[in-house]
Formats: structure tokens, sequence, C-alpha cells
């Protein structure tokens, strides 16, 4: 980046410009008048434009010089504030920890995920949502440092990721109070006396859900499908139909939207998966996360 100006030479403008006269800037720079003065000609020179012009016994601003005062206030300022800023965090190195996390994971689940980090002194973690592919695209420019997703990356010539899985987790149904105990009556034939809420398509575990529902010889009325699964569980916590949700979620989902699980999807899993790619230097906490890898059940 080419600078067009001295930072120096703005700095003497910035103090002429507060103290009003070359005499007294030079003062409390403690240089002599005629080098303040050189050295704000030479910014002007620089910029093309006049900043200063004689107004009585002393200095005005002009237009151009307003404007230039405006920046000047913000760059100073921001630089006496610097010392103090690069002390403190000096004094608390962060640990940062940049993750992508593919559309249609639970929530839940990625918190679980990321516990074997959350509790790593300093760490400063900052999570990004968005499509598979996208995400992919950032890791493999060292944007993200870890992708969480529902599904391995498909195996591309020049897409050089590694897939590891990190566990897994069996689906239930859950309905909140209202629906439960017509729920509970002969389940699973019962769903299809109640409301249900499914995710959409785009959610990988979709198609085990309605597998599962063929197998039983289940048409449940569908009232509403949701892409997010944070979603799905807020809408089912209010009690708009029953839903489909991780068992190893079943006491935070208890606590927090006061569901209760009605039984087992059999044969139907969440499966997670930590996507990373090469790197000269491993991000530690990449590395610890993997070495933590369990079974979620």
């Amino acid at each position: 980046m080419s600078i067009p100006f001295n930072y120096r030479h703005l700095y003497y403008f910035w103090m002429v410009a507060k103290e009003g006269s070359m005499s007294h800037a030079a003062a409390r720079l403690d240089m002599a008048v005629q080098t303040v003065s050189a050295q704000v000609r030479e910014l002007e020179r620089d910029l093309g434009c006049q900043l200063l012009r004689p107004a009585g016994r002393g200095l005005a601003l002009t237009e151009a010089g307003v404007a230039a005062l405006r920046q000047a206030e913000q760059i100073f300022q921001l630089g006496e504030a610097l010392p103090e800023l690069v002390r403190a965090q000096a004094q608390q190195p962060a640990v940062r920890l940049v993750v992508g996390i593919a559309d249609g994971l639970p929530k839940l689940e990625v918190q679980r995920l990321l516990r074997p980090v959350l509790a790593v002194p300093g760490l400063r973690l900052v999570c990004h949502e968005g499509e598979m592919a996208e995400l992919l695209a950032d890791l493999a420019l060292h944007r993200l440092d870890v992708v969480l997703a529902d599904h391995p990356a498909p195996l591309r010539p020049h897409l050089r990721v590694h897939n590891h899985p990190l566990g897994r987790s069996a689906m239930g149904w859950y309905a909140a109070p209202q629906w439960w105990e017509q729920a509970a009556q002969g389940f699973p034939a019962s769903l299809q006396e109640v409301p249900v809420l499914l995710p959409t398509q785009h959610v990988i575990v979709r198609g085990q859900i309605d597998q599962w529902l063929a197998q039983q010889g289940l048409r449940p009325r569908v009232v509403g499908e949701f892409e997010d699964n944070a979603l799905l569980e807020a809408f089912g916590g209010t009690g708009l139909g029953v839903f489909p949700g991780a068992v190893a979620a079943q006491a935070e989902l208890e606590r927090r939207i006061q569901v209760r699980l009605l039984g087992a999807c059999e044969g139907v899993e969440e499966q997670y998966y930590a996507i990373s790619t090469e790197r000269r230097v491993a991000h530690p906490l990449v590395q610890q996360l993997l070495g933590a890898r369990a079974v979620l059940s």
C-alpha cells in the first residue's frame, strides 16, 4: 500500500489546528516555528490543497483543512488508544478458533461437539453458519479452522479436506404437554393422530425419518417443515406439533422447552463430522477436538 503523505506531517498539522497558531503548536512540540511550518507546507503539497489560511494574527482552517482535521482526530485518537489495547491483549492472550457450521446441524449438538475445547483458557470462539459448499471454500482458503456437519464432505480431486467422524446420536420423538398423552398411547401408530413437525428435505436425517415412517406404515399430518433445527424445536415446544430430535439432547430439551420424549425412532441416527484441511502448522484446538471424538448416545 502506497501512502501519499507523511503521518508525522499530518500530526504537526493536527497540533497546529488544535492550538490555533504555528507558534503555540511549536511550543507544544518543542520545535522551531520554521520547522513546523515547513512540515505543514509539505503535507499540503502531498495532498494537493491548502489546509490553513491566515486569519488576523492566527490561522484558520480551509474547507479541505476541516476535512483533514476530522480524519486526523480519528487517526490519532485510535493511536492514543493503541498502547493500552495492545498491553491488554498481551496480558490476556486469546486462542482463536473459527468454526463453520453446516445448515441443518442441530445447535444443541454443536455445543456438545465443541465441549472438549470450550474450557481452554483464553478461547475466542467464532462460529459461522452457512451452506456446505461455501463453508468448504472458506476452509480451503483457511478462513475457517474446521467445519462441523451432519454429513462428510464430498470427495473431489481439487478439494483437499479430511472427514473425521465425531459421533452419532439416536433419534426420538418429542411432544409438548398438550400432545404428549394422546401421542404416548399406542406410539408410534399414534403419530397419525397428532400434528407432526419435520426437518426439510435439505436436512440429511429427513430421508431416514421418511424411510422409518414408511416402514411403520405411517402417513402423519405434517403441519410444518423447518431447515433450522432450533426453529423446529422452538415450534415443537409451543405445541404446534410432535417432532423428532436427538435422544442425547433429551435432558436439555425437557429443561429448555418443557417437552417429553415419546419414544425412539429405531434405526434413525444423526451423524456428526469434523472436516479439516491440510496446514503447515496444525491448529492445536482442532487437534484437541478430533482427539476427543466419541459416540454421542
